[in-house]
C-alpha cells in the first residue's frame, strides 16, 4: 500500500503501518527527526542510511507537510 508519494509507503504488516521510505525499512520519523536535528543531507545519507538518496529525504518532508495541511486542529476555549 502506498502514500500519495511514490516513495512514502505505509504497510500494516512493517512498523505497524508506520510510514517509511520505499524499498528500505527506514521510518519516515526517523528521517525527520534528525532533519530537525540540523544533521545536513548528504551527512545523513554518510553516516545513518546510505541506502536513501536526498530525493528520499525530500520525500520524507514532502510527506510530512502534506499530513500537517489536512490535519485539523480544535482549540478549546479554556474557562
Amino acid at each position: 500500500m502506498f502514500s500519495q508519494h511514490e516513495k512514502i509507503e505505509i504497510n500494516p504488516n512493517i512498523h505497524f503501518g508506520k510510514p517509511f521510505i520505499s524499498g528500505t525499512r527506514i521510518l519516515v520519523l526517523d528521517v525527520l527527526e534528525l532533519v530537525s536535528e540540523g544533521i545536513s543531507f548528504d551527512k545523513i545519507i554518510l553516516d545513518y542510511y546510505p541506502n536513501i538518496q536526498t530525493e528520499d529525504i525530500r520525500a520524507c518532508i514532502r510527506y510530512a507537510m502534506e499530513i500537517v495541511a489536512v490535519e485539523d486542529v480544535h482549540i478549546l476555549e479554556s474557562a
